[in-house]
């Protein structure tokens, strides 16, 4: 159960943020609003937020979840992949440490951004990408053995449909019947890294959907997706449908605008 999420104001020059694909140019009024629904959905399943305001120095910083890896236990402040995102961690930290004193960080030459890290129950995927390395992966990974977790890496360098990880796969068991489920993207269910769990493969035309978010009794999930959004409820869990239109402009999604504990 997740009580606290901390959230960052997406800045007027949020369109000057990095993306690799080419939906238009959001529109910030507009970002403002769906904003303003996503963190009223988290207050809404329970969660207290810590609302930082825009950083205007980093148009990408509104997706907090990069900076961070944080557990019930102890937290990890992240050294992303991009250069010019670096400077966010230092901008978050004090909210961070303000919950987890002793919050760890990756050092040089590791990368790592917490789109690719994902949690499944006592288990993390590790996802290596263009902007999470090996070293990066390493250092998180003795830091949650320390915690009791074990973690295996997934290697998405090769694909061209998503930037993270967590673009591809969520984590949103235990179901009903104490399944523990991913949601998996067509193009990497059949992978072996998940063969454990009980899998709902979206379809390549819903793939944006994969990035869902489990928080506490609902299951955040995009806006547009029926089929996604049938099946979830079909196996029990409570969707709870938001609008990402302008956030998927930017390379963004559910779970990238929230740190959540």
């Amino acid at each position: 159960m997740f009580t606290n999420a901390i959230v960052r104001r997406p800045g007027s020059n949020f369109a000057e943020g990095l993306t690799t694909v080419d939906f238009g140019v959001p529109e910030y009024a507009t970002v403002l609003e769906q904003w303003e629904v996503y963190c009223a959905a988290l207050e809404n399943c329970g969660l207290i937020l810590t609302r930082l305001d825009a950083d205007l120095r980093h148009p990408d910083s509104t997706f907090v979840e990069d900076t961070a890896v944080v557990t019930p236990h102890g937290a990890m402040l992240t050294r992303p992949g991009a250069a010019s995102r670096m400077g966010e961690v230092e901008a978050i930290a004090p909210a961070v440490r303000g919950f987890y004193p002793e919050a760890a960080q990756i050092g040089a030459p590791g990368t790592l951004d917490g789109g690719d890290i994902c949690e499944a129950g006592r288990h993390f995927f590790l996802g290596l990408s263009h902007r999470t390395n090996e070293e990066g992966a390493r250092q998180l990974a003795v830091h949650l053995a320390r915690e009791g977790y074990t973690s295996s890496c997934v290697d998405v360098r090769g694909m061209t449909s998503i930037l993270h990880l967590k673009s591809g796969i969520s984590y949103v068991g235990p179901g009903p019947a104490g399944e523990e489920t991913l949601v998996v993207m067509e193009e990497m269910a059949d992978w072996p890294e998940f063969a454990a769990y009980d899998l709902l493969r979206v379809s390549p035309e819903e793939s944006y959907a994969a990035n869902c978010v489990r928080v506490n009794d609902r299951v955040l999930v995009a806006a547009g997706h029926p089929r996604m959004t049938e099946e979830l409820a079909r196996r029990g869990y409570d969707p709870l449908v938001l609008e990402m239109s302008e956030f998927r402009k930017m390379d963004g999604g559910l779970s990238c605008l929230s740190l959540r504990f």
